[in-house]
């Protein structure tokens, strides 16, 4: 049988292809990265064959196949290299469950999150209350568990943690403490935090400000 031939698209940055590494790491998957640049306009000429639609990263590329947006990947994955670490619950309902609060992720926290760091004023303060009523709810839902999906890490937490290497970055322009407001989602950061698959797949907070600034001159926030 010929080896399966993976490969991402994705700049490290993106707490949307964290998903993907993270994902890829904790089925050991060998695949071979490619870093997409993520401040210019320029998209390489693969990622516009392999993505056409949305010319965005990440984009997992299986066997000269790509498959596009992160949760779908994330999926993907789960379906394919089905004999370790099951990503999904098995249960239909459970499943469902979870593919609602990964898609309350994605429409909900990335929004308001961005605009802690992208704008300022009445703006910037209606991103802070949005984002700490949704890790609100969050912390609801994952109530005394160690992690969303129970006892085990899976999919609802790989959809969540790559947001957390841009905490720093959130508190710094926002003035805002996550712990002091949500100390339950904190603590279940760390938790996470300290898997290797995430551990290695989420960049260093400090280098994450680092490249806000840059973002924030660039979009004429400061």
């Amino acid at each position: 049988m010929a080896k399966d031939e993976v490969i991402l698209l994705d700049f490290w940055a993106s707490m949307f292809g964290m998903r993907l590494r993270i994902a890829l790491a904790e089925k050991q998957v060998n695949y071979e990265y490619k870093e997409e640049e993520g401040l210019l306009n320029f998209k390489s000429p693969l990622l516009l064959q392999m993505n056409p639609i949305h010319k965005k990263v990440p984009v997992l590329i299986h066997n000269g196949k790509p498959i596009c947006e992160s949760i779908i990947g994330v999926e993907y994955i789960d379906e394919v290299w089905k004999d370790k670490a099951p990503l999904l619950p098995s249960d239909p309902y459970e499943r469902a469950q979870a593919r609602f609060w990964a898609d309350y992720i994605d429409k909900k926290l990335y929004d308001s999150a961005r605009k802690i760091w992208g704008t300022k004023g009445e703006e910037q303060e209606a991103g802070k209350k949005d984002f700490i009523e949704c890790l609100n709810v969050l912390e609801g839902e994952l109530g005394d568990k160690p992690y969303f999906g129970g006892d085990n890490f899976g999919f609802v937490d790989i959809a969540l943690i790559g947001f957390y290497s841009w905490f720093y970055a959130y508190e710094t322009y926002g003035n805002l403490s996550t712990e002091a407001e949500c100390p339950k989602f904190v603590a279940w950061a760390k938790r996470c935090m300290q898997r290797d698959s995430v551990a290695k797949s989420l960049p260093d907070q400090h280098k994450v400000l680092e490249f806000i600034k840059v973002l924030r001159k660039k979009y004429g926030v400061e």
